[in-house]
């Protein structure tokens, strides 16, 4: 009998244990992705094109001047210049016919392509730019795809919202679910407890150090799988973008430990309250 009950006091433990581990690792990815979210809305900013179209009779020689005075701006992260030959052969490559000789002429001009830090990408700081990239005599006009701007600031922050909100939810309500199964499957414990005229402190003491000991020990196994998915990651998969692995991982790894074990405790006192004030005909 002793023997039968450890095995089903066990597994109610691991039980609660995988569920608690389950849910923090999916909150922790979640954390994870949020945490980078910035740094992925940096990414596709700085690679969006801000192109300044130059005129017809400027030297190699001003550009150079103009390229040494952007690249001094706390704005430009970095130019290259195309003169007007080199972008009708890139035009002819993606056409796949020369138009220049089809025209008898080359119609393209040269220009600065430039790249801007996130910072100054949003829509009101690039009115502004465009205007004082206009005041140099040497360009002709400016051109950036205002609506891919837009999109993107607002994308990303929608989906930062969204995923803080979507932890949020995984880590109160899944958590609370599992801790309120488990308290539920000790009622009858809690109710012995009460008859023998256990105080209602020294009953929540121990299923509130068992829930904060669950909590911990499921952040812990949470943290170890998504450190392994973070190696796996780096060393299979080879992108530009990377994930800043040392301050999100740091971060990502203290609010699944911390709210694991806030939650949980939490969750058990709730629950442990409400069967404290339950009568015996009411349990079943």
């Amino acid at each position: 009998m002793r023997s039968e009950s450890k095995i089903r006091i066990f597994r109610h433990y691991l039980g609660s244990t995988i569920s608690i581990t389950l849910v923090l690792f999916l909150v922790g990815l979640l954390t994870m992705l949020t945490l980078n979210a910035n740094r992925l809305s940096r990414y596709v900013q700085e690679s969006i094109g801000f192109t300044l179209v130059l005129h017809d009779n400027v030297q190699e020689s001003d550009v150079l001047r103009l390229q040494k005075l952007l690249k001094a701006t706390p704005y430009v992260k970095s130019s290259k210049y195309m003169n007007r030959d080199e972008a009708a052969k890139r035009l002819s490559a993606d056409l796949g016919d020369d138009f220049v000789n089809f025209l008898g002429f080359n119609p393209l001009f040269s220009s600065l392509d430039l790249k801007l830090y996130a910072e100054y990408m949003d829509e009101n700081s690039l009115l502004l730019l465009e205007r004082a990239f206009m005041r140099y005599p040497e360009v002709k006009s400016v051109f950036y795809q205002r609506d891919l701007v837009k999109t993107v600031n607002n994308n990303v922050n929608r989906l930062s919202i969204f995923l803080l909100g979507l932890a949020l939810l995984l880590l109160i309500v899944l958590i609370n679910n599992t801790v309120r199964i488990s308290i539920y499957n000790q009622r009858f414990t809690i109710n012995t407890m009460k008859l023998v005229g256990a105080t209602h402190g020294f009953i929540r003491k121990p299923f509130i150090i068992q829930s904060i000991l669950l909590g911990f020990v499921g952040g812990l196994i949470a943290n170890i799988a998504i450190l392994l998915l973070l190696a796996a990651y780096q060393n299979t998969v080879t992108l530009t973008f990377k994930i800043n692995t040392i301050e999100s991982t740091i971060i990502t790894f203290g609010v699944i430990l911390v709210f694991g074990i806030l939650i949980s405790s939490i969750s058990t006192y709730f629950a442990i309250n409400k069967y404290l004030r339950m009568k015996y005909e009411e349990l079943f």
